[in-house]
């Protein structure tokens, strides 16, 4: 485990997930179920949103999870349509995030070359000082891992959000979804677990996280 690189991505796991959770725990609240705002849920507070084993994993294992947010669908208006709402607000909020964090490096970008173009030396060292390096830094990699949760969580595995999202789609009864959950969840765990291990590639996670940051970033994918 290289210490400098989990104190570099570790903003844009906290930022990533807790917003992710929070879109989901917003979007419910809006859609007329409380039970989220009731538990506390619809906050910017990591500590409400992150669990502590799945927050572990995601520094030592490179994978993990958040506190899932919880809602009653009886209290929804539109049950099929407002849980597949429910559940691409999160993955949707990591692509928000994302493009914000890819904003703020073609705004440094720019800066570096107009300070290069006008030969603004004073404006040129404070862009390149090893602070302002260290920062962009940790906004690349806060911009890389919410494409990575945009991408990871619309796979239509559960429990990943997009399999609610099909789920909906189908109008698959809970019984069957149950059945199927309790068959997929081990086995996206085995899948991870394989894919993090070896050079074995199921989920190209990594190719459409550089293929997304090609689009805006050409230099950075």
């Amino acid at each position: 485990m290289n210490i400098q690189s989990v104190m570099y991505a570790l903003p844009g796991i906290i930022i990533g997930l807790t917003v992710h959770e929070y879109c989901h725990a917003k979007a419910a609240q809006k859609l007329g179920d409380n039970t989220a705002r009731d538990q506390g849920r619809v906050t910017f507070n990591p500590l409400k949103h992150i669990d502590l084993i799945g927050f572990l994993f995601i520094i030592f294992a490179g994978f993990g999870w958040a506190k899932p947010v919880q809602f009653n669908p009886q209290n929804l208006r539109n049950v099929r349509r407002d849980k597949a709402i429910i559940a691409v607000a999160g993955p949707l909020s990591n692509l928000a995030l994302a493009l914000v964090f890819i904003g703020l490096i073609r705004l440094w970008m720019a800066l570096a070359q107009f300070a290069s173009a006008q030969e603004a030396g004073e404006l040129s060292s404070f862009l390149f000082s090893p602070n302002v390096l260290v920062f962009m830094n940790v906004i690349l990699r806060a911009a890389m891992i919410n494409i990575g949760l945009f991408v990871f969580n619309l796979f239509p595995i559960p429990p990943l959000d997009g399999s609610h999202i099909v789920f909906s789609g189908l109008n698959l009864s809970m019984e069957l979804q149950q059945r199927v959950m309790k068959f997929a969840a081990p086995a996206l765990f085995l899948i991870i677990i394989i894919q993090t291990q070896t050079n074995v590639t199921i989920l190209p996670i990594g190719a459409l996280i550089s293929a997304i940051l090609g689009l805006f970033l050409p230099g950075f994918a």
